[in-house]
């Protein structure tokens, strides 16, 4: 994992790493909750870079110390410019908390996994700590913990509603989403002078102002008003009423300005940047990074979400999928920024050649596998469209679908003299890849899964069909579970025709929003006669900025404002995950009495089988054969 490199191959983390680079004062240091691993997969070190690439004399302080005199946040002094602080690549609350809001007892962004390196809420820790010590200088907060904080939200953990995360923390600055193209303007503003205060109105940033200063002028952004934090305080219903709005500005080309009232204070969420393009996104990835951990880590032992990710190459950005569950387009957008294939190679190449490379790249994929490169067909379409989704509830007409491209990089990563096999370990969307669904289907489809499964399958083959039932799949914004059956017979019979055993690993949730126990023994049972016995499994865990989240809080659908069923006391979240683990002994006593209360005996057969089972054709043969005497007739009558 380590190798012999000169310190100053890394961006200083501590005082004489600074002094080595031979730098008197800093222009920005970075405070984050994650050990800092030089790799494009880990946020600080690519906003560290960009900004290095800026000209700027850069510094990071990963993991400090916020429990004894606070050396680690005074170690390197002031920077010129501003702090930036992120809690790292998660939300620290789900980092460090399971479903069940269970304390989890390691993290997998430390050296050796050890938990206890970053506190609760850490953004806010730190920012609040950064202004007591430093409250002259700015402190901007980005990353996901606060990008997807960025307005009013629910916080499963407190059990209640927060205000926006700069309101919380304190910060004079929040960046939402990738950072690279806000950051960028933000230099060339304050390298030409301009005060960090006057930054008002730079996209994909957010800010509060006093409601007496009035909002920063530009005539360019149409304004749209969110409920007040204090409404959503009163008025569930209120706080539902507002996903729409924030969500469909998040995924919209030509998006308004959102303003939120807090307090004395307005939110004022500046619309996004367009998605990357691919020259841009290239710049980002091409930076000069080691690849690997800090030195300082040797002693430490192996950082598990490094471990995970060293041998693998992200080729896009973004996921048009729109699950309500999940907080990727929220974060990334939900259109695609897809790097070039040169510089695709170029990483491949450069895996390659570390020291430990045994000849497997893990994973040539992003959020979802199978989506590089695809977008649009006429863009004024897109430029107009507000759906969060374009694959729900149908796959959109004006989306290309082809799988052509990944084929040709998954065949030219092949031929690279170096690599043994190449990987896809992220999951891929199977409905992208069956006819029944993906009515823009051409033959690249057939190409695309012939090569994936013959080459680039590492024993089992990751697909989310998330559940079963058709109400519950509608409100996750997922296809119904008759095309994973046509998905599953497919990818089967390729198996099968190379002779080929690489089983699908199908993710499941239980406990979304709109989903029952009966539908949970359902699921349980139509997976069970499918031949799967289930293992990658998850109680649904409500974290900020999704459909599902505010369904769970209010009770209703932010889009329609109806009730939904949701499971949310323990005994009832515990009941429906109880029927992923159906083959095992000490649950079946449980699960047949639970059938029987909710009317589905004929479900027991099907699951766990009853103790003596009486099968109708059998008693027919066993009778003809003189197995039963009139007598064991009459009473089975």
């Amino acid at each position: 994992m380590f190798d012999n490199r000169p310190v100053t191959d890394w961006l200083p983390i501590t005082k004489k790493e600074v002094e080595m680079h031979g730098w008197e004062e800093l222009d920005v240091i970075l405070i984050s909750g994650d050990a800092y691993v030089d790799h494009p997969a880990f946020g600080t070190a690519v906003i560290g870079r960009i900004l290095e690439s800026e000209g700027l004399k850069i510094a990071i302080v990963p993991q400090p110390n916020w429990q004894d005199d606070l050396r680690d946040f005074k170690k390197m002094g002031k920077p010129r410019l501003f702090f930036g602080v992120t809690s790292g690549c998660m939300d620290s609350m789900v980092n460090h908390y399971t479903a069940a809001r269970r304390k989890r007892s390691t993290d997998a962004y430390t050296p050796g996994g050890s938990a206890g390196f970053r506190p609760d809420y850490a953004t806010m820790v730190y920012t609040k700590i950064l202004k007591k010590l430093y409250p002259d200088v700015p402190v901007l907060i980005g990353g996901i913990e606060a990008s997807l904080r960025r307005v009013t939200h629910y916080d499963y953990w407190e059990d209640k509603l927060f205000p926006n995360i700069l309101e919380m923390s304190g910060a004079d600055m929040l960046v939402y989403g990738m950072g690279e193209l806000p950051l960028r303007e933000m230099m060339r503003l304050l390298l030409k002078g301009v005060p960090f205060k006057s930054l008002t109105t730079i996209p994909q940033t957010a800010i509060q102002r006093p409601k007496s200063e009035g909002l920063p002028k530009n005539k360019n952004w149409e304004d749209l008003h969110l409920n007040s934090h204090e409404i959503c305080l009163k008025d569930k219903r209120s706080f539902a009423a507002n996903f729409k709005h924030i969500e469909r500005e998040s995924n919209s080309v030509q998006a308004k300005r959102i303003i939120q009232a807090v307090g004395d204070h307005n939110l004022i969420v500046n619309p996004p940047y367009p998605p990357m393009t691919e020259k841009q996104i290239d710049a980002s990835f091409d930076l000069p990074y080691t690849r690997i951990p800090h030195p300082k880590y040797k002693k430490r032992g192996s950082i598990p979400a490094y471990e995970m990710i060293r041998f693998s190459v992200n080729m896009h950005r973004g996921c048009f999928g729109g699950c309500s569950f999940c907080t990727i387009s929220a974060h990334q957008g939900k259109f695609i920024a897809s790097r070039s294939e040169e510089s695709i190679l170029k990483e491949v190449d450069q895996v390659t050649k570390m020291p430990d490379f045994k000849g497997y790249i893990s994973d040539l994929g992003g959020p979802s596998a199978n989506m590089y490169k695809m977008k649009g067909k006429i863009q004024s379409i897109c430029d107009r469209c507000v759906s969060p989704s374009c694959i729900h509830p149908v796959i959109c007409s004006n989306l290309d679908t082809s799988h052509k491209q990944m084929t040709e990089i998954y065949r030219k990563v092949d031929q690279h003299p170096e690599v043994k096999k190449a990987f896809v370990g992220s999951g891929i969307r199977y409905d992208l890849l069956v006819k029944s669904y993906n009515k823009n289907a051409d033959d690249s489809l057939d190409e695309y899964m012939e090569q994936l499964v013959t080459r680039h399958v590492c024993g089992r083959l990751k697909v989310a069909p998330e559940h079963t039932s058709d109400e519950t799949l509608k409100i996750m914004r997922k296809p119904s579970f008759k095309h994973f059956h046509e998905f599953k017979k497919k990818y089967e019979k390729i198996n099968k025709k190379h002779t080929m055993n690489q089983p699908l690993s199908p993710y499941f949730i239980s406990s979304h929003p709109g989903s029952t126990e009966e539908e949970m023994a359902n699921l349980a049972a139509e997976t069970k006669d499918m031949g799967f016995r289930l293992e990658q499994v998850q109680d649904f865990t409500p974290t900020p900025m999704t459909v599902a989240t505010v369904i769970y809080y209010t009770g209703l659908h932010p889009y329609t404002l109806q009730p939904v069923y949701t499971a949310k006391s323990k005994k009832e979240k515990k009941n429906q995950h109880l029927f992923f683990f159906w083959y095992k002994k000490e649950n079946q006593n449980i699960i047949r009495e639970k059938l029987e209360r909710m009317g589905r005996a004929d479900l027991v057969d099907k699951l766990i089988g009853e103790k003596k089972q009486f099968n109708k054709k059998q008693i027919i043969k066993d009778r003809r054969r003189g197995k039963y005497s009139n007598k064991k007739k009459r009473r089975r009558k």
